[in-house]
């Protein structure tokens, strides 16, 4: 295991199994049980499951049941097109890990199943759903170990592959920097679909550089440009629109999202998202 590896682990499990997590069920609190029956209350019942509507109608209190359903089946999925090779704080590929480590590791404190997969052209790493530490260590050091370079960020590849490898009903978190045309309407259909979007700030704020020799991480292509203001003002408005259609979309599927960036701690970003 490397060191970038071994610092992550060592953080995310801290702050999952530690102080910041560790007063909290889990990270995914209130998915576990569903809605059985009402009946009447007793003393003992606990006040906050009385179901007030019901009890004005009726005159007397009742309270909600639930019943917990079988383990989430929570499925992480890493989009590591070369993009992701990137970052002026820390690489995003690096953060992409530290959210995989604090989904995998909460998951697992809930006893719940967790998998993961790497994607980018195609899907290149798939661990099997597992209720041991070890899977979530294995998905840090795949994450880190993978050659992004070179390799485009295909989602219409990944939504079509997905949809046929998930039958059972997933907590689905996809993690990337989202750029392109995306469209998780087929998978917010049938699972519970959550985007974790991993970008730089140097991204959506460029500075004006001037001439440059610039690679294109996907292709590996190189190519001189000037990035002077007009050229900076274009890119600026071009990410824009791109994320304004993007939200739009999610809202209209249900797909609950949350962006970090390279700066920011991602387990703390991602407890209060999941917390709303």
């Amino acid at each position: 295991m490397n060191r970038t590896a071994k610092k992550i682990i060592l953080k995310t499990k801290k702050q999952v199994y530690g102080d910041m997590l560790g007063n909290n069920a889990s990270l995914f609190q209130g998915e576990g049980f569903e809605f059985s029956e009402l009946r009447e209350y007793v003393y003992g019942d606990d006040v906050r499951k009385i179901d007030w509507k019901t009890t004005a109608k009726l005159g007397k209190p009742y309270v909600k049941v639930y019943k917990e359903e079988r383990e989430l089946n929570v499925v992480v999925v890493s989009m590591l097109g070369g993009s992701v090779y990137f970052g002026t704080v820390r690489q995003k590929s690096d953060v992409v890990a530290e959210v995989v480590a604090t989904l995998g590791f909460s998951a697992i404190k809930n006893a719940d199943l967790f998998s993961h997969m790497i994607f980018a052209d195609r899907l290149y790493s798939t661990i099997q759903p597992s209720k041991k530490r070890f899977a979530t260590h294995q998905a840090v050091e795949e994450i880190l170990a993978f050659e992004s370079l070179g390799k485009s960020a295909d989602y219409q590849a990944l939504v079509d592959s997905l949809g046929k490898r998930l039958k059972k009903k997933a907590l689905l978190f996809i993690i990337a920097d989202f750029v392109g045309d995306i469209d998780l309407k087929l998978l917010s259909k049938k699972h519970d679909v959550f985007a974790v979007i991993v970008r730089d700030r140097f991204e959506e704020d460029p500075s004006q550089l001037g001439l440059l020799r610039l690679i294109d991480m996907e292709s590996k292509k190189s190519f001189e440009g000037n990035i002077d203001t007009g050229a900076v003002k274009q890119y600026k408005k071009a990410l824009h629109e791109n994320d304004e259609k993007l939200y739009r979309r999610f809202k209209k599927q249900g797909v609950r999202f949350t962006k970090i960036y390279t700066d920011e701690d991602p387990a703390l970003k991602l407890m209060k998202q999941m917390r709303r």
